[in-house]
């Protein structure tokens, strides 16, 4: 069996597993179709979401329910105004020896050590802490103490923000922004979702969500997204679509120019959210 053929079975078992993931999501979930697709997009592409949207939304319960679909760890911090750095990334402690009393600095982990991270409303906390969350995202690993600590792969956070309450709290730097491949607008439900949803809400039924993928699995699914071949015109227009974004190009439209300060940047998340598009998902950036 040569390469290729290896390829296409394992795009059929990435679509299987994304529709088993989807299968347990509805079970809790109703509706959030294109929010849905846009994290299956991010996960496979190894991205972070943004998750904006009024209170009340079920953004916390999505992406709890889709940690309780994967064997993955899974944690959660609730931002705060008064929460500090060191409650995300970790903290340096001083321990004695019992055997021989001596005194030694040891670094205790902090939340972000886990796979799945639920960042809850992470504009309600300053700027100085949000940046906590910089090197992990980008670059896989925390510094502290002058060392370096990998995080486990696969690596993911889904932030919730509230875009309607602005007292007590922090806009997102644009360097934090940029570490998000997506950000997700979600939105009121339709009038027959919501009836769905109140006769769910009042009954006694108790869904249970299983797990239906693991860490060694999605690892894989995103190799083999990496595999996936893009013809040369998807590219080219990817990267004049791009280009035409900044303002300073000389092909950019009139109204890029007049409205816009910076285009967008050329990143790895950028171009790598394409590639998803041959499995059929939506490759939208908002």
């Amino acid at each position: 069996m040569n390469e290729s053929t290896n390829d296409v079975k394992a795009v059929e078992k990435l679509g299987e597993a994304r529709d088993s993931i989807v299968r347990e999501l509805r079970k809790t979930i109703v509706g959030m179709d294109e929010v849905i697709d846009q994290m299956m997009i991010a996960i496979f592409a190894r991205g972070h979401c943004l998750l904006v949207g009024v209170p009340g939304l079920a953004k916390t319960l999505l992406v709890s329910s889709l940690a309780e679909t994967m064997s993955l760890g899974f944690k959660r911090i609730q931002f705060t105004p008064d929460l500090m750095p060191s409650d995300i990334t970790g903290t340096e402690l001083l321990q004695e020896d019992p055997e021989t009393h001596q005194r030694r600095f040891k670094f205790q982990k902090g939340p972000v050590f886990t796979n799945l991270l639920l960042a809850d409303e992470i504009n309600r906390t300053p700027p100085k802490t949000q940046a906590a969350l910089l090197e992990a995202m980008q670059e896989k690993r925390v510094s502290s103490g002058g060392e370096e600590y990998k995080l486990d792969a696969p690596f993911f956070v889904l932030a919730t923000q509230n875009p309607i309450e602005q007292e007590g709290t922090y806009p997102l730097p644009e360097a934090q922004l940029d570490r998000f491949l997506f950000n997700i607008r979600v939105k009121y439900p339709s009038h027959n979702e919501e009836l769905d949803i109140m006769k769910s809400v009042t009954s006694d039924f108790e869904p249970v969500v299983n797990k239906v993928v693991d860490g060694p699995a999605i690892l894989e699914f995103q190799h083999v997204v990496r595999r996936i071949p893009a013809a040369d015109h998807v590219i080219e227009y990817a990267a004049r679509l791009v280009r035409a974004t900044r303002p300073g190009e000389p092909d950019a439209p009139e109204f890029v120019k007049k409205l816009m300060a910076w285009g967008i940047l050329g990143t790895g998340h950028t171009y790598r959210s394409w590639s998803f598009n041959f499995f059929g998902g939506s490759c939208t950036r908002q």
